[in-house]
């Protein structure tokens, strides 16, 4: 694991236990999925790569546009899927024909692996990276060593 992954798993973890919140990007306040990887991101690095517009739970569905996707591959590294790592941003698309709509940070690699993640209802909890949430995976990436 690289370092700079070793820091965002510990800070992903330091969120566990935020409520969720639409937007929300909060420690202890309040975030939704991407609100953990900008709380996590300006931990890492300071201020956020880019502003984030307001968006709708359903993200860019209406338009069938990878919004989330393409704004990872302007700030993170993308690795191959089974590449795994402590600490990767892993980005799911939960249907099948849907856009990829919700991440979560890698939190343990290996036979027993676990992410990270802002769940409606649930908040930030780490949940086992199970054969169910592992092949809705579409995208690994790596947080840059520096920025």
């Amino acid at each position: 694991m690289s370092r700079i992954g070793e820091r965002a798993a510990a800070e992903a973890r330091r969120w566990i236990g935020t409520p969720y919140r639409h937007q929300g990007s909060m420690l202890g306040a309040g975030a939704d999925c991407l609100g953990l990887l900008r709380g996590v991101w300006r931990t890492l690095y300071g201020a956020e790569p880019e502003r984030v517009p307001p968006y709708t739970p359903d993200w860019s569905e209406p338009q069938g546009e990878e919004t989330l996707w393409d704004a990872a591959r302007r700030h993170l590294f993308e690795k191959p899927l089974e590449d795994e790592a402590s600490g990767d941003v892993i980005l799911f698309r939960l249907r099948e024909a849907g856009v990829a709509k919700h991440l979560g940070i890698q939190g343990d690699a290996g036979p027993h692996a676990t992410f990270i993640h802002a769940y409606h209802g649930h908040g930030v909890v780490e949940s086992p990276l199970s054969t169910p949430w592992a092949r809705r995976i579409v995208a690994r990436f790596a947080f840059p060593e520096r920025t």
